[in-house]
């Protein structure tokens, strides 16, 4: 469970990278929607950030995993 949460958050992250390229390009930056898929972005960043450092603490992710 832990492992799908962090999958799909990096997913959302580079979900929100193609559409700020995408507002970017359409729009030339004249339009908010830039600004805000990047707050989107930093956000998710931090949520995925905070996420696999509290597993890490708590013992949900290892680093040097055992056979």
């Amino acid at each position: 469970m832990l492992k799908f949460l962090i999958v799909v958050l990096m997913l959302a992250v580079v979900v929100s990278l193609f559409s700020g390229l995408f507002f970017l390009i359409r729009d030339g930056g004249k339009t908010n929607r830039v600004l805000n898929s990047l707050a989107l972005r930093v956000a998710l960043s931090v949520m995925l950030l905070a996420v696999i450092l509290l597993s890490l603490w708590q013992g949900g992710l290892t680093l040097n995993p055992t056979p």
